[in-house]
């Protein structure tokens, strides 16, 4: 799809949205709610697409709010602006985010591995070749596209679906999957409420999108098959980006690494014998070698002040106790840079 077919699906909704677009050749405009200004976005400030509500809704934003990113995301504004830096942010659906990456129409996207592949698969089943720098994935959204089916239907693996009915939002992972396995299938192409598709005599099966399997249950079906697992990811357009803008970027993903590992690590501090330092960090594996402090009026034990990057347990701090440790802390990290 063209840039500005693209960008007009994405952003041209109704009017009491309080936005409007028009073609690339005047730029793109964005009219400010409740007033009367019409502003330019700029090309020259970082523009990043995420999902206006949905699943992954809440974490993009959060995820924007840690790396220090000051937005205010009112909840009918398509674009909004950042405050501290020279970001714009496009909320929109999140079927549209892979194309407006792909046309170049922003800069950034956040989407989840498995809208972004179906896209990808969809236009080069039309013949283009789109093309996308996958920046990370992140810690959110995990999820599993699965085919399902009716709790008292026999499964036998995939090749007892031949020639089945599966409905499906997701009509090229399904085919490329079923393609691998050697199964003719027809597909039955639904965009929301694909649960409800066998009980209504649409399909024989579906294959959706499975968190916990609990909307599954209460419609009367159980996941048989995981045909692709998806996450939230970070992709860049192609092309050439202009310096400020790339260094920009490359600001930005420092920042979410710090919020990912801190996310990830913890931050430990203990009191420890001296003669057992070694025998400590060997309980702690995913931890960087240790910052000793001497222990006012003790010369045999020392202060211990540590990262790790692994989960610690109750078990594992028994095991420090043991060993002789004691006030042993283990704290939330909130910020990261290495």
């Amino acid at each position: 799809m063209a840039a500005d077919a693209r960008c007009e699906k994405a952003l041209g909704r109704s009017s009491s949205e309080g936005f409007f677009v028009v073609h690339h050749s005047q730029a793109p405009r964005r009219r400010l709610e409740n007033t009367g200004v019409t502003t330019m976005l700029d090309k020259a400030r970082l523009r990043i697409a995420m999902q206006k509500s949905g699943r992954l809704s809440e974490d993009s934003q959060a995820l924007l709010a840690r790396c220090g990113i000051k937005i205010n995301l009112h909840q009918q504004r398509l674009i909004a602006f950042a405050e501290n830096m020279p970001i714009d942010i496009l909320r929109v659906r999140d079927d549209d985010i892979p194309g407006l990456v792909m046309d170049g129409v922003v800069d950034l996207g956040i989407i989840g591995e498995n809208v972004l592949e179906e896209e990808l698969l969809a236009r080069r089943a039309q013949g283009e070749d789109p093309r996308y720098t996958l920046l990370r994935r992140l810690d959110f959204g995990a999820c599993r596209l699965s085919l399902a089916m009716p709790i008292d239907a026999p499964y036998d693996g995939a090749r007892g679906l031949q020639d089945c009915r599966i409905a499906t939002s997701y009509p090229h992972l399904l085919k490329r999957y079923l393609d691998g396995q050697g199964v003719r299938f027809k597909s039955c192409l639904l965009n929301g409420s694909v649960e409800v598709a066998p009980r209504a005599g649409l399909a024989d099966a579906i294959c959706d999108l499975v968190s916990t399997g609990a909307t599954l249950e209460a419609n009367g079906l159980r996941e048989v098959e995981v045909i692709y697992r998806s996450k939230a990811c970070l992709i860049q357009r192609d092309g050439e980006m202009p310096p400020a803008k790339q260094a920009l970027i490359e600001r930005l993903m420092t920042r979410i690494q710090g919020v990912i590992q801190a996310r990830e690590s913890k931050y430990i501090m203990l009191h420890a014998p001296s003669d057992r330092l070694e025998e400590i960090m060997a309980l702690l594996p995913g931890a960087e070698r240790p910052t000793l402090l001497p222990l006012a009026g003790d010369k045999r034990r020392v202060a211990m002040h540590m990262v790790s990057s692994e989960t610690l347990f109750w078990e594992t701090m028994e095991q420090l106790k043991a060993l002789g440790a004691s006030s042993i802390l283990v704290l939330p990290i909130e910020k990261m840079m290495e």
